[in-house]
């Protein structure tokens, strides 16, 4: 087939809709059945992965074919993110809305680089930038850059207070590098997200360069164990420990750094969102004190995957740190999105992220972050009625468990994960396996609860 032929039957394909008929119907028949799916595959569901192995077609295939196998063996094996009954890292569920706003957006695919680019993408980002400022309480003027998710905006953050911090000592890091530059400080809780570390490393400061802070029994920076701060010092905090949830003493770390000058980054990526519910807003007070935060939608506030946010109250030092030059690059006076990313080419993913904000409103928000919390809560509660040991102060959304011994907690873990019923992850505390449960999908009500403690009490005793 000539080039002009392939050419001419894609745009048939456009005209005559019936491939995308064929989309919207395997879509809207998977969204029918995903409160009701299995947490995980099955084993029969994983075989069907094998049809896919094949060598790389020498000739086009059919479109309506591509995506009757996409279909036929894609769809069983997707992870029930939406079923109310998953728990695993801390993956949250979508939105009708926002998966309706993606679509569109996929048929528009733009690319969120320039204004010029895409008009509409500018715009929302800059909406979304307000409101999600004025959501968290941020200062007036913060920037807000919207990359793939939290370890990526970890990366923008860092990079930010690295160049300042070295430009106070009058370096230029992106003129000279760092061979040759004079050292910050890095101030780190024992406990800090693997995604600070890569971060670290990633941006030539060294993991070993770290200042390591220990923390309490809750993963929590002990505050009294702080070292002296400077100006030439970057403080990373964290809002909502990776395993329990805990937070850090943000106010009061804060207030020590502010007066010595340093820089607070604060790691925050579903714990963020605490400060945008009036029942957990104490979680993060002082939080508007640090420099820098990072944070994902698609976990705490529901929105679609791929959705992280960088914001930085010095835009300036946002925008340096990812600067980028090059005479074809047409600027403009409005919204200009790479500037407050690493990437230039980038799908709009601002299109869902208003659509999300939009739909919730604060109320909303409000709301969904006091319900993931609630039924946190409930979980434990049932957890522990039936004899199991909670080992975390649920605060938030998340909850570590065990059994009475090691190895029956192991063997409970992989039951579950079996099952397909119910899907939570492994983890450790105190150097013993636990079971790490986060409640992130709005989709979970008390049901699943109750019907997930059943299966635990079930598979533990059968």
């Amino acid at each position: 087939m000539s080039f002009q032929a392939l050419h001419d039957e894609m745009n048939e394909q456009v005209a005559n809709r019936l491939l995308f008929e064929q989309a919207q119907q395997a879509a809207c028949a998977y969204l029918d059945g995903a409160r009701d799916m299995d947490a995980f595959p099955s084993s029969e569901s994983l075989a069907l992965l094998g049809r896919l192995d094949e060598p790389m077609p020498t000739s086009p295939t059919q479109p309506t074919e591509i995506l009757r196998l996409l279909n036929e063996v894609g769809s069983p094996n997707t992870v029930g993110q939406n079923s109310g009954r998953y728990f695993g890292f801390v993956n949250g569920g979508v939105t009708p809305v926002a998966v309706a706003a993606k679509w569109l957006a996929d048929a528009w695919d733009q690319n969120a680089a320039l204004y010029v680019m895409s008009p509409i993408a500018a715009k929302l980002e800059e909406i979304c930038e307000k409101w999600i400022v004025e959501l968290l309480g941020l200062p007036d003027g913060t920037a807000a850059g919207f990359v793939s998710g939290s370890s990526t905006a970890i990366i923008c953050g860092l990079a930010a207070a690295r160049n300042t911090l070295l430009a106070r000592q009058g370096w230029d890091v992106a003129e000279h590098g760092l061979f040759g530059a004079p050292p910050i400080r890095i101030i780190v809780g024992e406990q800090a997200h693997s995604s600070v570390w890569k971060a670290l490393s990633m941006l030539g400061l060294g993991k070993a360069n770290a200042e390591i802070v220990p923390a309490d029994e809750q993963g929590r920076i002990i505050p009294s164990a702080m070292p002296p701060l400077d100006s030439h010092t970057l403080v990373i905090l964290q809002a909502g420990n990776v395993n329990g949830g805990a937070f850090d003493a943000i106010d009061e770390i804060c207030d020590a750094a502010n007066q010595a000058g340093a820089w607070v980054h604060i790691d925050g990526a579903f714990g963020l969102w605490a400060a945008a519910c009036e029942a957990t807003r104490h979680l993060v007070q002082g939080m508007a004190k640090a420099d820098s935060w990072s944070a994902d939608a698609h976990k705490t506030l529901n929105a679609p995957y791929d959705c992280g946010i960088v914001m930085c109250k010095d835009r300036a030092a946002l925008t340096g740190a990812m600067q980028a030059t090059g005479s074809y690059l047409q600027f403009s006076d409005n919204r200009d999105g790479m500037l407050y990313t690493p990437e230039m080419s980038r799908r709009a993913r601002s299109i869902e992220l208003w659509a999300t904000l939009k739909f919730f409103g604060k109320d909303g928000v409000d709301q969904l972050v006091s319900h993931l919390c609630e039924v946190a809560r409930y979980f434990a509660a049932q957890l522990t009625g039936h004899g199991f040991v909670v080992l975390n102060d649920v605060v938030f959304n998340q909850i570590v468990m065990r059994c009475d011994d090691a190895s029956r907690t192991t063997t409970l873990l992989e039951k579950i994960q079996s099952s397909g019923k119910c899907w939570c992850g492994g983890a450790t505390w105190g150097n013993q396996p636990v079971i790490r449960l986060s409640v992130s999908s709005w989709q979970t009500t008390t049901a699943d609860i109750d019907e997930c403690v059943a299966l635990f009490v079930e598979v533990q005793h059968p």
